[in-house]
């Protein structure tokens, strides 16, 4: 028979629930604490953006259609999908090719870099882990792709490519997969889940890019030693990097990166372009002016072109080849880094825009552009029928 009697609750049960019901609002206002709606405000788009293609015409005269304000430090317009994004203090605003505002994000944390790619904008921010927290916002409608969070460095400076995204701090390097899931981190890990996993926790990185499977980074240690370091961006396990090249240098700076080989600047014995490739063999070398770089993070004033990369020194605009990045050209009266139309480099001057052959070097016109008292670095995007140049901290349209 059962009892019909109601059941004793003893002062352990208050206890126990009492607990639990504890735990349970802890974890409920962690969650709320930490999630990405918090002090954030996303404004999306209307409706998804469709992107015209891109021109393929070379102007003859260009004039200034509209600009707008980019405090970030990216070195070049940040383009994807068809659209333009920028940063206004810690908000992301991004624009259509004529000018309109299609969706911004802003947040009440300091927004340490951003950058555009894989059709998103990727946004890192400051909070009590570092530059950590990152968002990943679809270009063409303003909607979430993804997010993570992660103890990271109080600086960092984006590092993207077309198969991976990541960030640069001054003690490691991670990249991440398009939904911000990582492959791969290098570096000095705080708190690490378990030990021995990095090699060389005890050097500082200096530089890094990345290129589909390959990860070349360059660091200096304790002893005065220098490194260029090869190795795969997906390893095994994401914790324990595999170093596939150990090279030994005077020091040196990446500024390019193709699939298998990268090429450093290097000042000692002196200034030089040196490439290797992933065997660690040297396949190229070119005697270059000096140069001076920020102290590490920063980011590498590079770009991509058709049959080229492509390095802004300050002073001129090297080109190297894809593969063996060697020097092919360099142009002297360049600003910043440029693009490709029709099959033509073209690329910001003091005079405007010159239109060149990559492949001989020769200048054959130039597209005046007035920038009235802009004295600055300049760099060239294109982003529909319309040619951006980011100033400092504008970014100018020109049609």
């Amino acid at each position: 028979m059962v009892s019909k009697l109601p059941l004793r609750r003893t002062k352990k049960d208050f206890i126990a629930t009492g607990v639990i019901a504890a735990l349970a609002v802890i974890g409920i206002g962690t969650v709320w604490a930490t999630a990405p709606i918090r002090g954030t405000e996303l404004s999306p788009a209307q409706e998804p953006f469709v992107a015209a293609a891109t021109t393929d015409h070379i102007p003859n005269q260009l004039h200034e259609q509209w600009r707008i304000t980019d405090t970030s430090n990216n070195h070049k317009p940040a383009i994807t999908g068809g659209v333009i994004s920028t940063a206004d203090g810690n908000t992301i605003n991004t624009y259509t090719p004529d000018g309109s505002l299609l969706w911004s994000y802003k947040r009440d944390k300091e927004l340490c870099s951003f950058s555009s790619g894989v059709d998103a904008v990727i946004a890192t921010y400051k909070t009590g882990i570092g530059c950590g927290d990152v968002t990943s916002i679809n270009a063409n409608d303003g909607t979430y792709k993804a997010t993570r969070s992660a103890i990271s460095s109080d600086q960092v400076a984006p590092i993207i490519s077309n198969d991976r995204i990541g960030v640069l701090g001054d003690e490691r390097v991670e990249l991440w997969r398009s939904d911000l899931v990582r492959t791969i981190e290098y570096g000095d890990v705080e708190a690490p889940q378990e030990s021995g996993q990095q090699p060389h926790p005890e050097c500082s990185i200096t530089s890094a890019m990345t290129r589909k499977e390959l990860l070349a980074i360059t660091e200096t240690c304790p002893d005065g030693s220098a490194f260029l370091r090869f190795m795969d961006t997906t390893p095994e396990d994401s914790r324990a990097p595999e170093i596939t090249q150990d090279i030994q240098i005077a020091d040196g700076t990446i500024v390019a990166i193709g699939q298998s080989a990268a090429a450093i600047y290097v000042n000692e014995p002196s200034p030089k372009i040196l490439s290797y490739n992933d065997d660690g063999e040297l396949i190229g070398e070119h005697a270059v002016e000096a140069v001076g770089f920020p102290d590490a993070p920063f980011q590498l004033h590079t770009a991509d072109l058709p049959h080229h990369m492509s390095w802004f020194n300050g002073k001129s605009l090297v080109l190297l080849s894809p593969s063996q990045l060697n020097v092919r050209q360099s142009f002297n009266d360049a600003l910043g880094t440029g693009i490709a139309v029709d099959g033509k480099l073209l690329y910001p001057t003091i005079e405007g825009i010159a239109v060149a052959n990559w492949n001989t070097g020769e200048v054959l016109r130039t597209i005046p552009v007035d920038r009235a008292d802009y004295k600055g670095e300049v760099s060239l995007g294109v982003v529909g029928q319309v040619f951006v140049e980011k100033r400092g901290s504008q970014i100018v349209a020109l049609g």
